[in-house]
């Protein structure tokens, strides 16, 4: 069994490593992303499944909501998990969360997560679709469903699973020159490498760092690939 990484931040990255270019302001628009969802083009995802790094005995299902608020210029809204939940706690993520039994499908579980876990609306919500389907190392497969956000007075988080509730520009999250990846070989004899991203991300208004990394970095970096397959570069 492989052991999770005690600190993602002191493993070497490169710095946008294929050379990417970001996509134009007009790309990130709302009326280009739900172009960008009509249209039923090839692409090619990043990262699909992570290296399984336990013994997984049950797959669970799971879906997140990767929501874009609808400000003067579009973002992204995130959370920071409370340090006492029991799985990746104190670390950047989508509102999400476990399919249950009583959710008709992924679609109404990110929507139910996102308001127990940070008070929003789904009244406010219009989903555009869905972007693959990613597995986590640790036993998860996760369904990430994009939405437009109309901002609600105030997003109310939920004291027992977030601490924190932020929005980052979506133009940060669509620079490759903001994405990291790193590598990490593990193993008696260093055999198995272990890959992620990371998008580092200074937050003006609480003046501290979010380290977006692993599993939501990932599927945003898929985004990404989703995004370019069909928008034009800066």
């Amino acid at each position: 069994m492989l052991s999770s990484i005690p600190d993602p931040r002191a493993i070497p990255s490169v710095r946008n490593p294929d050379g990417d270019a970001a996509l134009a302001s007009h790309a990130l628009s709302p009326a280009a992303l739900r172009r960008r969802f009509s249209l039923d083009l090839p692409w090619q995802p990043d990262v699909v499944q992570e290296l399984q790094w336990q013994q997984i005995e049950t797959w669970r299902e799971a879906a997140v909501l990767i929501g874009l608020v609808l400000r003067e210029e579009p973002t992204l809204l995130l959370t920071q998990r409370s340090a006492h939940v029991p799985t990746h706690a104190a670390q950047i993520a989508f509102p999400g969360g476990k399919v249950d039994a009583s959710d008709h499908d992924a679609r109404a579980a990110a929507l139910r997560e996102a308001h127990e876990e940070v008070g929003l609306p789904i009244e406010n919500v219009r989903v555009l679709g869905e972007v693959g389907r990613y597995t986590t190392g640790s036993g998860f497969r996760i369904t990430p469903v994009v939405a437009l956000i109309e901002p609600p007075p105030v997003f109310r988080p939920n004291p027992g699973e977030v601490d924190a509730v932020f929005e980052v520009p979506l133009s940060f999250i669509m620079n490759p020159d903001n994405h990291h990846k790193h590598q990490l070989n593990m193993g008696d004899n260093g055999e198995i490498r272990r890959q992620w991203w990371s998008m580092p991300y200074h937050d003006p208004a609480q003046n501290v760092e979010r380290y977006i990394w692993g599993a939501t970095a990932g599927m945003l970096r898929n985004f990404y690939r989703f995004l370019s397959a069909e928008s034009p570069l800066a």
